[in-house]
């Protein structure tokens, strides 16, 4: 039984992650969370005297949440039949970091899915500000990332990106592997790089990678570095028509290289496929 989160803001991009999942996990067992987290920092920022008055705008924000909630069980319960699928609404006063992070705990979340872009995403921004967060801020769980109007139809192959510099550990790879052994996914190993020569732990790192995933259908694959990584990435994801990509986060590592350029801040590194933040063990 899989458990998965799905925050929601009540956008298309939301919606378009929740369908992302409900089809990626088609055929597996679920529970499917649906979290909304709504901050009413206007009323922090109150004097005490003037809190009250502004009660009804808490109480407005209360019941917009699980109205909206409600909204999203009555379309799955009315247009969607599966025996695989549970879902749950939940609403949450407070941070959406702070509601995820708790949820993860309390539930034990496998994996959270989640849109790149809120509703007042703009279009020149790769991504929005909680997508940021919960990126930068959930380490002890799996993030699915699903960019604006990507339509999900199947995963036939995964990319991979590492730069050979660590061992990764025998159950770290398990959301990759699970979910390209459950689409039968070709994995694209990428390295990226100006000079593809690898020293004698890049090589034993790169061995050892192949033999975690062992019984599936992958390569290796050099990619030539332009400007940054970032770029070099979006290019052959776009050229080879790859349907999803993969991260390990770690620090000091490629993870550090990816997130240190202006990926989270303005235009570089708009990548069109969902891409999987694997948490370091």
């Amino acid at each position: 039984m899989q458990k998965i989160l799905l925050p929601t803001d009540f956008s298309d991009n939301a919606w378009n992650a929740i369908f992302t999942a409900v089809k990626l996990y088609a055929d597996v067992k679920c529970s499917f969370y649906i979290l909304h987290a709504y901050e009413p920092r206007l009323l922090n920022m109150l004097h005490q005297k003037n809190q009250q008055r502004f009660g009804i705008l808490y109480d407005s924000m209360t019941q917009y949440s699980k109205q909206e909630l409600n909204k999203i069980l009555a379309y799955f319960n009315e247009n969607y039949n599966s025996p695989n699928h549970s879902f749950e609404a939940i609403s949450k006063s407070g941070t959406l970091d702070e509601a995820v992070q708790g949820i993860v705990s309390t539930k034990d979340v496998d994996l959270i899915v989640m849109g790149t872009q809120g509703a007042t995403g703009a279009k020149e921004i790769f991504m929005g500000s909680n997508t940021v967060k919960i990126l930068k801020k959930i380490k002890n769980c799996p993030v699915l990332v699903v960019p604006s109007n990507y339509n999900f139809q199947r995963l036939k192959t995964l990319a991979f990106p590492t730069d050979f510099s660590r061992t990764y550990k025998k159950f770290e790879l398990t959301p990759l592997t699970e979910l390209a052994a459950l689409w039968k996914a070709e994995v694209q190993i990428l390295y990226v790089a100006v000079e593809f020569i690898l020293n004698d732990s890049q090589e034993s790192n790169k061995k050892i990678l192949g033999e975690r995933l062992a019984g599936l259908n992958y390569y290796f694959q050099n990619v030539e570095f332009e400007r940054n990584i970032s770029t070099s990435i979006e290019k052959y994801l776009a050229e080879n028509k790859v349907d999803f990509m993969a991260l390990i986060r770690y620090h000091h590592g490629f993870w550090e290289k990816i997130i240190g350029e202006p990926v989270v801040k303005k235009i570089a590194f708009h990548i069109k496929v969902p891409f999987l933040v694997i948490p370091q063990l």
